[in-house]
């Protein structure tokens, strides 16, 4: 694997795809990268000039949605498929959604591997097939997903692991269940920790020692890779891809701060009072067209524990590079601007 040398990656404009992408090249883990997407190149979302590298022939945009069969007959010797393509936020999507794409993509997207003959798959999934559980969680806990996205995952994990068993001998295949993924360009629940932090409006809910999986972005390209190259058993790898263990609310909220280099008082305010304002403010912002980061379903989110651990990684000896406040560093460092 270590000598491949084209890359397909579906939803490669993305966050994770985008970051993945600048792993590779960095690490001469790849000679050519296709990103195939049904979006623009997001240049909020990376840290290197993607423009030089597409006139360097190391990186060529393709529009390409997984919902439907997936032609592509132009693209030769693929040695490696990426899927990252999906629909992920909660809330945000009507739950039929978060099917059809995450689904059909797993779908077509493995019928594409046959068609093309290439024998290597990553597939991320997340943690939300695991269900909301106060308990610790590990990659041997059976899951037990209770929203659209967490079943739609689930499912398209089994549509992967169906295609790779086909042919055990030949065929890898890596599955990752992340927690929170945060990094520059995330724009997502940490970016909004981080600003509500430093611009003095976040608060505790009586969530202080909640945990919340979480990993750095540049963490799961490197733990991705390492498993693909040294941790596969019969072809298949399954594993959770988190802190160990999942940082607190107030360990992020420290890091932030250690890293910014500001002291913040954080009140507490009772989470019930807010889950109640959450369904006037919800509506309300819906029909301004206002964004805004509280409804209900984020505020049950926020003080519910993701206890999930990194027992795979832990078990196969796996070196970490990145603790929290470092992450929170290397993000700085990356995207000033964010901070």
């Amino acid at each position: 694997m270590t000598n491949i040398k084209t890359v397909v990656i579906f939803g490669g404009a993305g966050f994770i795809g985008c970051h993945f992408t600048e792993f590779l090249l960095e690490n001469n883990l790849a000679t050519k990268i296709i990103i195939a997407d049904i979006n623009d190149l997001d240049v909020e979302r990376t840290t290197k000039n993607y423009s030089i590298l597409v006139e360097k022939g190391l990186i060529e945009f393709i529009y390409s949605d997984v919902r439907n069969p997936i032609e592509l007959a132009e693209l030769k010797n693929i040695n490696l498929i990426a899927n990252f393509a999906a629909i992920h936020r909660e809330p945000g999507h009507a739950p039929f959604e978060y099917f059809e794409t995450n689904l059909k993509g797993a779908e077509n997207v493995c019928n594409w591997a046959d068609k093309i003959d290439c024998k290597n798959i990553i597939f991320t999934s997340s943690i939300a097939p695991y269900g909301p559980s106060e308990q610790e969680l590990t990659e041997k806990t059976t899951p037990v997903p209770i929203s659209a996205y967490g079943s739609s995952k689930l499912t398209a994990e089994k549509i992967h692991t169906c295609w790779q068993r086909e042919s055990i001998i030949d065929r890898k295949l890596v599955i990752i269940r992340p927690g929170v993924v945060f990094g520059a360009g995330e724009g997502g629940n940490v970016s909004r920790l981080i600003k509500a932090t430093l611009n003095r409006y976040f608060f505790y809910m009586g969530n202080r020692e909640t945990r919340k999986a979480g990993i750095y972005v540049k963490e799961l390209c490197n733990a991705i890779f390492w498993v693909m190259e040294h941790k596969t058993k019969n072809g298949f790898a399954l594993f959770n891809m988190t802190m160990d263990p999942g940082p607190t609310i107030s360990e992020y909220v420290d890091s932030v701060c250690t890293v910014a280099k500001v002291e913040r008082y954080v009140p507490n305010v009772p989470s019930s009072l807010l889950y109640v304002m959450s369904f006037v403010i919800e509506p309300l912002a819906k029909l301004f067209n206002i964004q805004q980061p509280i409804s209900p379903v984020r505020i049950k989110k926020l003080v519910r524990s993701n206890n999930i651990l990194p027992k795979f990684l832990v078990e196969n000896g796996y070196e970490y590079k990145y603790k929290l406040t470092e992450a929170m560093k290397d993000w700085k460092e990356d995207k000033p601007s964010e901070w």
